[in-house]
């Protein structure tokens, strides 16, 4: 099992559609994947389908109410599963702030996760951070293996990117066991009628060509409806240029996936 945080503290840059559809694309190609929403906004779980309901979320785990296993629900989709979220979420920040170790919280709730015997079932967790810098994406960066960065294809990308960085850096300072990494960045919400589009591209290309996706996700109206219906983009539009790029980001995901393993 391995965990991936899908963060970027700028809102707006395609940071749930991602988490969503490359979940449903892993899950299409027979791959078990949970999605952990950790945004109180709860996007992620209702563009699974999912209404938010009080007490169904990571919150009573953080809590020691509830056991990971506990919280975990089936999706339409087969191979992909969900640990909703609810606005109560924002409010655990503060419980975790008091703990002795604030930061590894969630990364210790992994640790005992592992050893239950439901967490084998699952290929990839992909953690869906809140668009803040807060308590909540630093305790999924320190608990994740790597870390997946959406990047708008807009003015101030490379300035978000440096900023994910930092504060990767700043985990690692302040708990040097910790070590979490980027697994990669994803160039979203490409316009390819637009110059800004391509020269954000190739700037990218340019100071992180090490760990960018070949695969780039267009500005697609479909991606924007999908939400609205409780689907992914591969139920709403299988066949559509959405749905087949994060095909294809999961297929070099799991690529690249397998050359880190080796």
């Amino acid at each position: 099992m391995k965990i991936y945080a899908i963060a970027n503290q700028k809102g707006g840059v395609g940071k749930t559609t991602t988490t969503v559809n490359l979940a449903a694309a892993l899950a299409e190609a027979g791959h078990p994947t949970l999605v952990i929403d950790l945004d109180p906004q709860s996007n992620a779980t209702s563009g699974l389908g999912l209404i938010p309901e009080a007490g169904r979320s990571l919150y009573p785990v953080l809590n020691g109410e509830s056991r990971f296993s506990d919280q975990i629900l089936p999706t339409t989709q087969e191979n992909l599963f969900l640990i909703p979220c609810e606005t109560d979420l924002a409010g655990c920040e503060v419980e975790i702030a008091r703990q002795d170790n604030p930061l590894v919280v969630l990364r210790d709730l992994f640790l005992k996760f592992r050893e239950e015997p439901e967490s084998a079932r699952f290929r990839y967790v992909l953690l869906d951070c809140p668009p803040s810098l807060g308590i909540l994406m630093t305790n999924a960066l320190a608990a994740a293996d790597a870390v997946l960065v959406p990047l708008q294809c807009e003015y101030f990308a490379l300035e978000g990117l440096s900023k994910i960085i930092h504060l990767i850096e700043q985990i690692r300072t302040t708990n040097p066991e910790l070590r979490p990494v980027i697994g990669g960045v994803i160039l979203t919400m490409y316009d390819s009628r637009t110059n800004l589009s391509q020269q954000v591209a190739d700037d990218v290309r340019k100071h992180a060509p090490e760990v960018l996706f070949q695969t780039i996700i267009p500005r697609t109206v479909r991606l924007a409806e999908a939400p609205s219906h409780g689907k992914n983009i591969l139920q709403y539009d299988s066949s559509g240029i959405g749905a087949q790029s994060y095909r294809l980001l999961a297929k070099e995901f799991v690529e690249r996936c397998n050359a880190n393993a080796d």
